[in-house]
C-alpha cells in the first residue's frame, strides 16, 4: 500500500492526504470509502484505522469591506440603520459644498474625509463604518 501523511477530513467527508509515490514523490490526494481507484478506499480506511485524520477545519471567511457604494446603496443603508434624519441634520449645518456632495454624488467612498467626518460625528467607530459600507454593498 502507498504511504501517506497528513490525513484530515474535508468538508465532502473525504480525507485529504499526501502520497508517496515512486515517480513524483509526495503529492495530494483525496481519498474516498467509494473511490473509483482501487487504493482510495484502502487509504481511506488506514487513516481512520490509524486514528489520526485530523477534523476538518471550515476556512475563515473575511469579509470584504468596499472601497465605495452607489448613491443608492448609501441612501437605501440610511434608512435600513435609522440614520436618515440624523445624517439630514448633519448635511444641513454643513457646507453647500459637502450638501451638493451628498446630494449629487453617484457613489460614496469610505475613504473620503467628508465620510469619515459624517461618520465621526455620528459616534461609529471604524468597524461599524466597514458594516455599514458591507451592508450597503449588499442592496
Amino acid at each position: 500500500m502507498l504511504q501517506f501523511r497528513n490525513p484530515a477530513y474535508n468538508v465532502s467527508g473525504t480525507i485529504d492526504m499526501e502520497i508517496e509515490t515512486p515517480d513524483f514523490g509526495w503529492i495530494p490526494f483525496t481519498a474516498s470509502p467509494n473511490d473509483a481507484i482501487d487504493y482510495g478506499p484502502a487509504l481511506y480506511a488506514a487513516a481512520v484505522a490509524a486514528g489520526n485524520v485530523a477534523p476538518y477545519v471550515a476556512p475563515v471567511v473575511v469579509p470584504v469591506v468596499p472601497d465605495s457604494v452607489s448613491a443608492r446603496q448609501f441612501h437605501v443603508q440610511l434608512g435600513i440603520a435609522g440614520l436618515r434624519d440624523q445624517v439630514s441634520g448633519w448635511i444641513a449645518a454643513q457646507s453647500v459644498e459637502v450638501q451638493d456632495s451628498f446630494e449629487y454624488s453617484g457613489s460614496f467612498l469610505r475613504s473620503e474625509p467628508m465620510m469619515a467626518s459624517g461618520f465621526t460625528e455620528l459616534g461609529y467607530t471604524s468597524a461599524q463604518v466597514d458594516a455599514f459600507f458591507t451592508a450597503a454593498a449588499l442592496l
